[in-house]
C-alpha cells in the first residue's frame, strides 16, 4: 500500500507469501546478480537470497518528472535496470538503519520463468516498521537489524526491474529537494529453496476444508458453544495425509482431547489432577521441520518471556493466491527474509495459520514456552503473534482459518490461565500508539491494530475476532 494510507489508518502489517522456484529456461543471469548471490549448499541451507545494491537512475521513472530530484544522490531516484537473475520467488527492498524510515514510493516490475512478457509496476509497502522486536532489546540492538520494507510474492520468475521514488516535499516548492532515501539501499530477491521433503499439508482438498470449517465460526453459548467444542476440532484431523501422522512429532505434532490435554499440562506443571480446567484441545500443529526450516538460519539459542497473556493477530497482506500445499514454501521464504534480510535472530511470528487452517509454528523455542517474537512492535512480551497468510482488508478470511485462531488461542492461551473472551494488561515497550512504560488494556486476543497504528490484521479479519474470542473460550470449557 502507499504511504498516504498510513495519515489515516496507520501502516500495513505484511509478510511474504512464497512459490517453490524452478530452475530457469535459458536464462543469463547478469553476471553482477550472480557474484550477489548467497551460495545455497544443498547439505545445508535451503534456498537463497540475491542482494543488489541500488544506484541513482536520473531518467528511470515518469513518475518523478514532474518534481525536482535534488543533486545529492540520496535525493535522486534509485533502483535497478530491468535484468535477468536466479530464479527467485520473493522480492523486498533493505537498508542500513533500521531506524530511518523510506520515504517514498519502492516499485518492482518481474518476469516469470519461461515467458517473456513483464508484470506491470508493483508497489511494495515501505511502511514495515511495526514488524520488529522491541526497542532497546537485545534482537533490535543486536546491530545486525536493517530497515526493510515488506516483503511481495511474485512468483516464480527470473527478471527483475526496481525503482525506488523519493517522497516529494509536502510544500509545493521547485527549489527544495526530495526527501533523502535512506542509505544502503539494496534489492532481495528470495528463493525458498524447494521443499526438503513431502509437504506435510500436501493433498488437502481446500474447498472441502473451508466448507467444513464454515459451520463452526460464531457460534454463540449454550448448546451451540458445546457442539462448537466438541466438532470443531474435526475439520483439519484429515488434513494431515496419513503417512505424516504416523511419522511421529519431528513433523507434525497431533491433536490431543481436550482431557489429554489438560493432564499432559498438569503433569508439566506438577500439580493435581483437574487444577487446569480451562485449556482447549491441542490442535495438530505443523512442526519447524515439518515446514522445512534449517536451524542453521537462525541464531543460536532462544528468549523467553515470563508469560503468554494476550495474543495479536496479523494477516499477511500479500494475497491470496497460493495453494495450502505451498504453504511450507511461504513460511520459509518468510523465515529467510526476516533472517538475511532484515536481520533478525528467527521469523517473528510464533505461529502462522493458512486458509485451509492449518496450524504451523514459527519462532523457535518450543510451542508450549513463552517464546518471544517480533510481530507487534512494543508489545512483544508476554505475548504470541498469529499470522494469518492472506490478505484481508476487503476480502473475508476463510472460516477454516478463523477456527484454527480459535484453536491455537484456546489450547496455547489455556497453558497459560488466559480467558480468550477477557481483558489484560501489557506495559507498552515504545511505537506509534502507546509510549514506552505505558500499561495498556487490551483484548486477551487482540488485532494488530490494538497495540500499533497500522491496518493490521485487515478489516475483514479484525471484525472475525469477536466470533473467534467467542469460539476459542467455548473450546476451553468456559
Amino acid at each position: 500500500m502507499r504511504a498516504f494510507i498510513t495519515s489515516a489508518i496507520g501502516v500495513t502489517c505484511s509478510a511474504a507469501l512464497v512459490l517453490p522456484n524452478a530452475a530457469p529456461a535459458g536464462a543469463a543471469p547478469d553476471t553482477s546478480a550472480i557474484a550477489a548471490t548467497e551460495a545455497a549448499d544443498p547439505a545445508e541451507v535451503p534456498g537463497s537470497t540475491q542482494s543488489l545494491p541500488l544506484s541513482p537512475l536520473p531518467d528511470a521513472s515518469e513518475r518523478a518528472t514532474d518534481a525536482p530530484s535534488g543533486t545529492a544522490e540520496a535525493n535522486a531516484v534509485q533502483g535497478l535496470p530491468r535484468r535477468d537473475v536466479h530464479p527467485f520467488s520473493l522480492v523486498g527492498v533493505v537498508w542500513d538503519d533500521a531506524d530511518v524510515e523510506l520515504h517514498g514510493v519502492v516499485e518492482v516490475r518481474t518476469r516469470a520463468v519461461g515467458s517473456r512478457h513483464w508484470s506491470d509496476w508493483q508497489d511494495l509497502e515501505t511502511h514495515n516498521a511495526e514488524h520488529a522486536a522491541d526497542p532497546g532489546s537485545a534482537e533490535r540492538d543486536s546491530g545486525t537489524v536493517r530497515g526493510s520494507t515488506a516483503p511481495l510474492w511474485v512468483g516464480n520468475c527470473d527478471g527483475v526491474e526496481v525503482r525506488v521514488i523519493p517522497e516529494a516535499p509536502a510544500v509545493d516548492d521547485r527549489a527544495t529537494a526530495r526527501v533523502p532515501l535512506p542509505e544502503g539501499l539494496r534489492l532481495e530477491l528470495v528463493d525458498p529453496g524447494e521443499d526438503p521433503q513431502q509437504s506435510p499439508v500436501a493433498g488437502i482438498d481446500e474447498g472441502d476444508v473451508q466448507a467444513a470449517g464454515a459451520e463452526f465460526v460464531g457460534l454463540a453459548s449454550g448448546s451451540g458453544g458445546r457442539r462448537l467444542a466438541t466438532s470443531l476440532q474435526a475439520p483439519l484431523q484429515g488434513a494431515v495425509p496419513t503417512s505424516l501422522q504416523a511419522s511421529g512429532q519431528d513433523r507434525v505434532l497431533p491433536a490431543l482431547s481436550k482431557a489429554q490435554t489438560e493432564a499432559e499440562s498438569e503433569a508439566a506443571a506438577g500439580v493435581a489432577p483437574g487444577s487446569k480446567p480451562y485449556i482447549g484441545p491441542r490442535p495438530t500443529i505443523v512442526t519447524r521441520k515439518g515446514w522445512g526450516a534449517d536451524e542453521k538460519l537462525r541464531e543460536k539459542g532462544f528468549v523467553y518471556t515470563k508469560s503468554v497473556k494476550a495474543a495479536f493477530i496479523h494477516h499477511s497482506a500479500t494475497g491470496n493466491k497460493y495453494t495450502c500445499s505451498q504453504a511450507p514454501s511461504v513460511l520459509r521464504g518468510i523465515y529467510r527474509y526476516h533472517v538475511k534480510s532484515s536481520g533478525w535472530r528467527d521469523i517473528g511470528y510464533n505461529f502462522a495459520v493458512d486458509k485451509c487452517g492449518n496450524i504451523y509454528e514459527g519462532r523457535a523455542g518450543g510451542v508450549t514456552k513463552a517464546v518471544q517474537g517480533a510481530h507487534t512492535l512494543g508489545f512483544n512480551t508476554n505475548s504470541m503473534g498469529i499470522a494469518v497468510l492472506g490478505t484481508f482488508s476487503t476480502s473475508d478470511p476463510p472460516a477454516a482459518a478463523v477456527n484454527a485462531i480459535a484453536k491455537l488461542t484456546a489450547w496455547k492461551l489455556g497453558l497459560f490461565g488466559a480467558d480468550p473472551s477477557s481483558r489484560t494488561t501489557l506495559v507498552s515497550g515504545g511505537g506509534n500508539r502507546f509510549k514506552k512504560g505505558k500499561k495498556v488494556k487490551l483484548n486477551v486476543i487482540s488485532g494488530h491494530r490494538d497495540g500499533f497504528a497500522t491496518e493490521c490484521p485487515g478489516t475483514r479479519l479484525y471484525k472475525k475476532l469477536g466470533s473467534a474470542r467467542t469460539s476459542s473460550a467455548h473450546l476451553q470449557g468456559r
